[in-house]
């Protein structure tokens, strides 16, 4: 039993990080404190005025635990780790994760390409961005390839320069074909730079080339190759005619604002790149009941600059924070530069957080009634699915799924639905290992226990060692327990339950003759669901993903069981070997033909395992010989 009295004696007044426990010891909430002792003991006092969430919370907590840091920035970052990794249930949560393209020119490289890139490295290229449009980026891309007709494989330049022949790209005039040296290094060079030019700002050099290009093709007849030029025209002038000035300092930045509304928060990003407006995006932050602006807006910039790539010099804040200049070293040290956080009272940069404000306000109006459907076919879903089995929270569901061909690789399934969406980071796979033949309840034993015993095992383990470290997914056990099938499936389900002494409820998914869902199976009872409802839809969707997971896998093993190579009957000859033999030789046929010497100038083969390859297909030849002749 956790005696809180105790405990909370011997909180340090030390920076560090705590974290809240329910009775499933869950963790609810994560939190960091510049003095633990303080921080923590402040839950558990009576405090008029903080909130009826924090109160909800507070009855909740089991138990805590707290991880002690040199600093308070250190509690920073580990509050944002352990926060992305057990999204808890009382902290505020970006919802969106996403990650932006960028432009990545290979300047490093001696003869440089252009392609997208989703995250930044610190290695010798340039990179531009990050955009809000994929497509935008690609088409981007497409057009200075096509224009400067550069580089885009991987050969290895000058090292590789006249071993293959030029690609496709060449042909089509869309390659200066470096890789038979036919444009020198510095020819090519100098269109990387006005690549770079380009992605710069400057369009005025292209937009001269592309119309000298359009005349001279039309003036030799050639009207296809005029338009093509006369589209890429257009293209650069429409790319030109979107960047919009938004300050004349040149910095980057990055303008956030909220609309705030009862249960839901929208935040606004504005992007600025050398003083453009190159994209904006917005993000929906969960968990937000009683919590203020200001504190949403602090957890949005903690989570959002924890995972992207890029870090402007400069965030322009609605309003002041909690924090601001913990939060300042931090992402100083990220970015490895000095980073502002302002709030502006006055002028043009006060204009442009409002107007972010403003489409925030648009977006959270617009989307409402979408978040609304959204919440009926997933939460709400989950609570008809609840109420319908008379149960008082479900918010985990895992439903298990058999698969075989006349007991060929017994294979089962379990999907995971969270808040009535598919977790599928928690799906997994189970090859039956005891069952042989067709036994369906028997194959279902197995995969119940060992997905139990296993989660028993890890939640052991999670006890005894530090909260740093990231454990499996079987800790967290299902509110209710989904089964394919009726009354065979359930009591097989419960069985397993009540040896390993585990009070989950376990229902069944019965099907018509058709084969579609018609009720549920629950307590010895077959109950009927309105086939219009969102819960039935629900109990559908997760009994077909069931159904689809494991029949993917069972098809997978029986793909990989089919596939057997001649090679694999050489003594000598391992997948290693057997890989490296197709690299070079591209075929069964060459490799059949090839001689010993031929064979050895393969890395991973020796002068006997050559041997051994040779006399193989003479000695298979012979006996096919033989057999012809008989």
């Amino acid at each position: 039993m956790f005696d809180f009295d105790e405990e909370l004696k011997k909180l340090p007044n030390s920076p560090g990080v705590y974290l809240m426990h329910d009775d499933n010891d869950t963790i609810i909430y994560v939190g960091k404190a510049v003095n633990l002792h303080n921080r923590v003991r402040s839950y558990f006092r009576k405090i008029v005025g903080r909130g009826p969430q924090i109160d909800r919370m507070v009855q909740q907590i089991a138990r805590f635990e707290y991880i002690v840091t040199d600093s308070e920035l250190e509690a920073l970052v580990l509050e944002n780790n352990l926060i992305k990794e057990y999204s808890p249930k009382y902290n505020t949560m970006l919802k969106d994760d996403k990650t932006y393209p960028y432009i990545k020119v290979t300047v490093g490289e001696e003869y440089p390409r252009i392609f997208l890139s989703r995250e930044m490295k610190k290695d010798k290229s340039r990179y531009f961005g990050p955009y809000t449009s994929a497509a935008a980026v690609k088409d981007t891309i497409d057009l200075m390839n096509k224009l400067y007709q550069l580089k885009t494989c991987n050969r290895r330049l000058p090292r590789d320069i006249g071993l293959e022949r030029p690609c496709l790209n060449y042909h089509i005039k869309q390659c200066a074909a470096p890789c038979q040296g036919y444009i020198s290094k510095e020819e090519y060079r100098a269109r990387i730079d006005q690549a770079l030019d380009f992605l710069n700002g400057n369009y005025k050099p292209m937009l001269r080339e592309l119309e000298r290009k359009m005349t001279e093709a039309s003036e030799k007849m050639e009207f296809e190759e005029a338009a093509g030029y006369r589209d890429l025209y257009n293209s650069v002038k429409s790319v030109a005619q979107k960047q919009k000035i938004t300050d004349s300092d040149g910095e980057d930045k990055d303008i956030i604002a909220l609309a705030l509304e009862e249960h839901d928060a929208v935040v606004q990003v504005f992007f600025v790149r050398d003083g453009k407006l190159i994209g904006r995006d917005h993000f929906y932050m969960t968990h937000v009941e009683d919590c203020d602006s200001a504190q949403i807006l602090l957890d949005f910039v903690k989570q959002f600059y924890a995972g992207t790539p890029y870090i402007p010099k400069e965030l322009m804040l609605q309003e002041e924070i909690a924090d601001t200049e913990i939060l300042e070293q931090w992402l100083s040290a990220r970015k490895g530069g000095r980073v502002y956080i302002r709030v502006p009272k006055k002028g043009a940069k006060e204009k442009l957080v409002e107007l972010a404000a403003q489409n925030a306000r648009l977006i959270l109006s617009q989307d409402k009634e979408r978040i609304r459907r959204e919440e009926g076919r997933t939460i709400g879903a989950m609570k008809e699915i609840a109420a319908l089995l008379e149960l008082e929270d479900v918010s985990r569901m895992e439903a298990f799924d058999i698969s075989n061909i006349s007991g060929f690789a017994n294979v089962g399934s379990m999907v995971v639905f969270e808040k009535g969406k598919a977790k599928r980071s928690d799906y997994r796979k189970f090859r039956i290992q005891s069952v042989s033949g067709p036994d369906d309840y028997a194959c279902m034993r197995e995969v119940l226990t060992r997905r139990f015993v296993h989660g028993m095992e890890e939640k052991e383990d999670l006890n005894r060692r530090q909260m740093d470290q990231t454990f499996g997914s079987f800790t967290k056990f299902p509110d209710l327990l989904l089964m394919d099938g009726g009354k065979g499936q359930v009591n097989i389900a419960l069985q397993v339950l009540e040896e390993l002494h585990l009070d989950i409820p376990v229902c069944g998914m019965v099907k018509d003759d058709n084969h579609r869902t018609r009720g549920l199976y629950y307590q010895n009872v077959e109950i009927p669901i309105d086939t219009r409802s969102e819960g039935f839809k629900l109990v559908t969707r997760i009994q077909d993903e069931a159904h689809r997971f494991a029949i993917e896998y069972h098809r997978s093993l029986r793909s990989k069981a089919q596939v057997k190579s001649v090679l694999d009957e050489i003594p000598g000859v391992g997948p290693a070997r057997r890989k490296a033999l197709m690299r070079h030789f591209g075929s069964i046929k060459e490799i059949k033909e090839a001689s010993v010497e031929r064979l050895c100038e393969v890395a991973e083969i020796p002068e006997h395992i050559g041997k051994q390859i040779y006399e193989f297909f003479r000695a298979e030849d012979g006996a096919e010989g033989k057999k012809d002749r008989e």
